[in-house]
């Protein structure tokens, strides 16, 4: 019995550990504190989080969301558990103003854009 206890053990291990590789090189993370900005495209359901400097990241909203951004507003996310933020569900997100009101944002998708789609963005959507 303790002989296939430890083939079995010795053929999962090496195949868990060459699954953990590849499943994290196609997800692109990042930590909270390294979100520097944000902007809102004009009409549509999605941010831009400007990340690390010069990563942007598109999050797409649910539809009719409609985020505008004002002087006075802000974007929260409320972390919960791990600080990483590698998917929507990572996100908590909310639109506060001075005054103390807040609308909560429900995102459906992150992704890191492409040094293209990057470039493609007009100016004035641009997270500062």
């Amino acid at each position: 019995m303790r002989l296939l206890c430890a083939v079995v053990l010795a053929l999962l291990l090496p195949a868990s550990a060459s699954a953990a590789p590849a499943q994290t090189s196609t997800r692109d993370c990042f930590i909270s504190s390294s979100w520097r900005g944000w902007s809102a495209p004009r009409d549509a359901d999605a941010l831009y989080l400007r990340v690390r400097g010069n990563d942007i990241y598109r999050v797409e909203l649910t539809p009719g969301s409609r985020v505008h951004r004002y002087g006075g507003d802000f974007l929260v996310n409320q972390v919960r558990g791990s600080s990483w933020i590698c998917s929507a569900l990572d996100l908590d997100l909310a639109l506060m103003d001075y005054n103390g009101f807040s609308r909560s944002l429900i995102a459906t998708n992150l992704r890191k854009l492409t040094p293209e789609e990057v470039a493609a963005i007009p100016r004035e959507d641009m997270p500062y």
